[in-house]
């Protein structure tokens, strides 16, 4: 269907001006996205880590998990990720953070050099988003070439992928996608490329669905607005309305199989601790607008000054027909006022509450005002009228940005110096000047001078906006240092322990990372992701176990109980990491300690209760307690404590949901403690459970023993469980407190272990366990004495989609146990096998296969729609030749 905004040039349609400015949208975009990084000295040409909050948290180990898989390291495969949380579902891991293509590249970077791989992939990224949007703005209106790749980069370099997509570089595959589904209505407008527009749709769901999905709504605005200036008939626009609703089904449903698999992962995943949506204040929305302003949880929608004057100015442009003037610029307004009020903020994240930044649709605006700027200056450089107003609306927005703390100093000299340059530029473009044409620009002096002053200006102020926003993140996030001997000791240490499935190596609980086995190696109990199975999170806290990240963050429990229940008999010990400075250095060295355990499978008494999955019921509100039940045995006495402050007085109770009682931090000048006395008996082992407590805590007297090392922060992080040695000699027990903030000390926070009846417990278990267990990806075999009878128990978390069977019997939906895969057992069987289904790959698969076929069809109606008029002439040309026959005979 042809349509009336699409004219045809012959630069256009050669494809050499789009080739062109693909190419330099890309080579502005590395070069401004190095160049920042070397002038805020961040890695790789700094001695600042880039790795801040969950680009070191999440992105580089997946990745490094994902080289490792690549490179058949890993524990586990596609369906199981035996080194995280237990044993944690890997598809919608993978789904979620490294099924883009370009993640493939980590393979061939060294294991050790796994961030800069990260780097790498990252630029390569957001160079594509560039170019593919130059590409996508000489296919709208043919125009110069080199405007189009200058126009493109501003888009790769936008705010929101300069602040938050750099350090979620899975959200830079949504930056890629906008421009590609936009070019896929383009070619249903056209009734082209039907199965190339499917495929398309298809990896941009598989490569960040999350985006993917806020980019197929954009694009679908795009499409619409196309439509409406083009002015088809009611036949052809509900045409194309249905192909494109057959192109987006089709290609969504050919990615079902991860695509739902990745959905169910959140619907079982933890719901964790969000608030809701809050709409930032107006001044701090334009003031986004403006170079080198940044603030977490605000919106990026900078594009540079001369992509932001050219969209102003697009109002005023009368060389551009007054219907296009008003739907972009209406498109642009509505996209604006869709992120600030709720119910529509809302359905921009298919109706799920985000984590952390609320403004992940931003990359939508930024390329809609890309869009608006390049309608601007296809029809012409802006008029005096034009510029004028632009300039106009540009000194409104930066007076009212003026009040917001978002504006610093250095943004005004940026923004002066950006302003003159774009100006300049676009009014000496606007010259009606006689030179030779090349590509779209006459070589005059003022040609030339007008490029050089819109190029440079764009490359001043973007790398300065990038180098502001790295510098920034890096003084307001958690950090994480990069790949070195710390990381280097510790995945030494584990490779030399490992010993898995016979037992667990836990990497400790001094951790580098939040996903520290994914990284380093090794099986432990840490676990950030997004599907944080809602079972896991419930499981650990109870047993006293903390969490950062409003409880998605689990982290692992360094406590010999724990161990024994989840069969860990190698645990690394790592000295504070000195990136953190969290807490003070102590000196000492990566080593590791080793426990006899039971194996992986263990088999509990007749009489053991088997919950049902998803049954919440069994667990106390003491974390003591709750391990006891998990052990089968009881090893903890809980004594009665005594608890002071600072000034020696009775701490009052607490009048917030965190239990227990207010512990302050001393008043200056005072050298006493907090102090919590109690009487175990001599010898055992002191634990101190204080999820809402925050800085250190050790027993008096004991010079040699450990520091209890306790980080919360309400809302966002609960302390685990601590060692703190052993009970001395006297039997009274003396614990000082050191806290940094105030936080408070719960009933029942002392348990003190009395080792003997847990080495009995374990050697019981082990008696009676598995005689030998295997683990392949997402299958436990385990071999049990015979006439095992009462529950069979996994060491693993019971999330769904796990089916375990007996000897020759059913597969059947694997039973709870507090939390752990269970199965009965009435010994007629010596056998026990679990396998793992992910929950949604059934009913992805047969969703694909159904698009599969329709795609086929699809494809093939131009095919029967050509051989069908072949046969109408072949038919009309017959029976005109039978006709003329007849008129020969007499």
């Amino acid at each position: 269907m042809p349509s009336p905004t699409l004219p045809t040039s012959a630069l256009r349609g050669s494809g050499i001006a789009r080739r062109l400015a693909a190419l330099l949208a890309a080579a502005v975009t590395v070069i401004v996205f190095c160049a920042a990084d070397a002038v805020a000295r961040s890695y790789p040409f700094g001695p600042r880590t880039r790795s801040v909050n969950d680009l070191g948290n999440q992105y580089v180990p997946f990745h490094a998990h994902l080289w490792d898989l690549l490179h058949g390291r890993a524990d586990g495969g596609l369906l199981v990720n035996w080194q995280s949380g237990y044993g944690a579902g890997f598809l919608p891991d993978l789904g979620t953070y490294v099924t883009s293509p370009f993640a493939l590249l980590v393979a061939v970077f060294p294991r050790d050099e796994i961030d800069l791989a990260v780097y790498v992939i990252t630029v390569l990224k957001t160079a594509t988003a560039g170019a593919v949007m130059a590409w996508l703005l000489l296919t709208l209106r043919p125009g110069r070439w080199w405007a189009a790749g200058l126009l493109g980069a501003s888009y790769a370099l936008c705010g929101w992928s300069v602040g938050d997509a750099a350090y979620n570089p899975m959200w830079l595959d949504g930056l890629i996608a906008l421009p590609l589904l936009c070019l896929v209505g383009e070619w249903i407008l056209h009734g082209r490329n039907r199965v190339l527009g499917v495929l398309v749709v298809t990896l941009a769901w598989i490569a960040n669905f999350y985006t993917a999905y806020m980019a197929t709504i954009g694009a679908g605005l795009v499409l619409l607005v196309r439509l409406v200036l083009a002015r088809p008939s009611r036949r052809q626009a509900l045409a194309a309305a249905g192909r494109a609703g057959l192109t987006v089904a089709l290609g969504v449903g050919l990615a079902a199989p991860l695509v739902a698999v990745v959905y169910f992962g959140s619907e079982h995943a933890s719901p964790g601790r969000f608030r809701g949506f809050v709409p930032v204040a107006g001044e701090d929305l334009l003031a986004r607008l403006l170079p080198t302003t940044y603030g977490f949880g605000t919106p990026g929608v900078y594009v540079g000054t001369t992509a932001l004057l050219l969209a102003l100015a697009l109002p005023f442009q009368r060389a551009v027909p007054s219907r296009v003037r008003a739907a972009w610029t209406l498109l642009v307004a509505g996209m604006v006022l869709s992120m600030q009020w709720e119910p529509t903020q809302l359905a921009w994240h298919a109706f799920a509450t985000p984590q952390g930044s609320s403004y992940r649709q931003t990359f939508v605006l930024c390329g809609l005002l890309v869009i608006a700027a390049w309608y601007s200056l296809s029809y012409g450089p802006p008029d005096r009228r034009a510029l004028g107003a632009a300039g106009a609306l540009l000194a409104l927005i930066a007076a009212v940005a003026s009040r917001s703390d978002l504006v610093r100093p250095v943004a005004w000299p940026i923004l002066l110096l950006a302003a003159l340059g774009a100006l300049g530029g676009l009014a000496l473009l606007g010259r009606p000047d006689r030179g030779p044409l090349v590509g779209g620009l006459r070589f005059t002096a003022p040609a030339v001078i007008a490029v050089t002053l819109l190029l440079g200006a764009q490359l001043g102020e973007a790398t300065a906006t990038s180098a502001v926003a790295t510098r920034l993140r890096f003084g307001h996030m958690d950090d994480y240092a990069p790949w070195g001997e710390r990381q280097a000791s510790q995945a030494r240490a584990i490779d030399q322990a490992d010993g898995w499935p016979r037992y667990r190596t836990d990497p400790g609980r001094e951790q580098t990372v939040a996903n520290d086995p994914m990284l380093v190696g090794g099986q432990g109990a840490q676990y950030y992701s997004s599907h944080t199975s809602d079972v896991l999170s419930r499981t650990l806290p109870a047993l006293g176990g903390g969490w950062t990240s409003r409880g998605r963050n689990l982290q692992s429990l360094d406590n010999a109980v724990t161990d024994v229940i989840f069969s860990v008999g190698a645990r690394v010990h790592s000295p504070p990491d000195p990136h953190q400075n969290w807490f003070p250095q102590d000196g000492s060295r990566v080593t590791v300690t080793r426990q006899d355990v039971p194996p992986l499978v263990t088999v509990r008494p007749s009489g053991t209760p088997a919950h049902t999955p998803g049954n919440r019921s069994g667990f106390g509100s003491s974390p003591y307690r709750n391990q006891e039940l998990l052990l089968g045995t009881r090893v903890y006495d809980t004594p009665r404590l005594t608890v002071r402050t600072s000034a020696g007085r009775q701490p009052s109770r607490s009048d917030d949901d965190r239990p227990g009682l207010r512990i302050g931090t001393p008043a200056p000048g005072n050298t006493r403690k907090p102090t919590i006395t109690a009487r175990c008996a001599a010898g055992s082992e002191v634990y101190l459970w204080a999820p809402y407590f925050s800085g250190t805590a050790r027993v008096a007297g004991d010079s040699a023993g450990p520091t209890g090392r306790f980080r919360s922060d309400h809302g966002t992080k609960i302390a685990a469980m601590q060692r703190l040695g052993r009970v001395p000699v006297s039997g009274r027990l003396l614990i000082e407190l050191s806290p940094d903030r105030t936080g408070f000390v719960p009933d029942g926070a002392v348990g003190c272990l009395d080792t003997a009846r847990l080495h009995t417990a374990a050697e019981r278990l082990k008696a009676t366990g598995a005689t030998k267990v295997s683990v392949s990806d997402g299958t436990v075999r385990a071999e049990l004495p015979a006439g095992s009878v009462g529950t069979a128990v996994v060491a693993a978390p019971r999330i769904a989609g796990w089916r375990c069977a007996t000897g020759d019997t059913p597969v059947v939906p694997a039973g709870e146990f507090h939390g752990l895969i269970a199965m009965p057992l009435d010994g007629s069987s010596t056998s026990l096998t679990c396998t793992f289904h992910p929950p949604g790959l059934r009913l992805g698969t047969v969703v694909g296969s159904a698009a599969l076929l329709g795609l086929i069809l699809f494809g093939a109606i131009p095919a029967f729609r050509r051989r069908g008029a072949v046969l109408r002439r072949k038919s009309t040309l017959v029976a005109s030749n039978v006709e003329r026959t007849k008129d020969l005979v007499p």
